[in-house]
């Protein structure tokens, strides 16, 4: 993959202020969580939306009326399912004109889920691999990035899970041929929801040099 044209996904986003730092960085994806579980749960709509990147609404086995309500509400482009939500449900998304992307929780350890992404081939836009947690993301951790060898799908997938400003290196020398970008989250923020800015345009920097 060309890294200059990597997507670069912010996910876990709530303040106004950091929201408007963040959409000046040439970030594509801005995500949004909307389960309670969560410590960057976002209950009501921040002053600023971003106005340059796309609004990515994130839910966990959410009543499919509170996420289109929520798509309403909040504009958003595209919704990142991540619970066991069903492949029927990603099809209504699409249905009513909402990019999709599932999230794939892999266990450290363990083989890559196979079947279970497969039930989802032609119902996403996107696959979203991420480190299994009991909350459902934002952990911090990493998984074994090299068992994203026996992803044989169609489906190009964002790469997640615990990645941080050190991974630079790494991330450029990362290669699949349906790998699009990754997500960024808990490792570049200053306290949940609030994004180190600095720290996002340093790496975004390192990982788009040509």
């Amino acid at each position: 993959m060309n890294k200059t044209g990597m997507i670069i996904k912010v996910c876990g986003m709530r303040e106004a202020e950091n929201i408007c730092a963040v959409d000046q960085l040439r970030v594509d994806w801005m995500g949004f969580i909307f389960y309670p579980g969560s410590s960057r749960f976002v209950k009501e709509v921040p002053s600023y939306l971003p106005r340059k990147a796309k609004r990515v609404g994130v839910f966990v086995n959410e009543e499919p009326s509170v996420i289109f309500e929520r798509a309403r509400q909040f504009g958003l482009d595209m919704i990142q399912l991540h619970g066991n939500e069903s492949p029927s449900l990603c099809q209504a998304l699409f249905d009513n004109n909402l990019e999709v992307i599932k999230a794939f929780s892999i266990e450290p350890g363990k083989p890559f889920p196979k079947e279970m992404v497969e039930r989802y081939e032609g119902y996403c836009d996107y696959f979203l691999f991420d480190t299994q947690t009991v909350l459902h993301g934002g952990s911090g951790r990493k998984f074994d990035w090299q068992v994203l060898a026996d992803y044989k799908g169609e489906t190009s997938f964002l790469l997640s899970g615990g990645i941080s400003p050190e991974d630079g290196e790494a991330i450029k020398a990362f290669t699949h041929s349906r790998w699009k970008g990754v997500d960024l989250n808990s490792r570049f923020e200053s306290s949940p929801a609030i994004k180190d800015v600095s720290l996002l345009e340093e790496f975004i920097k390192n990982i788009r040099q040509v």
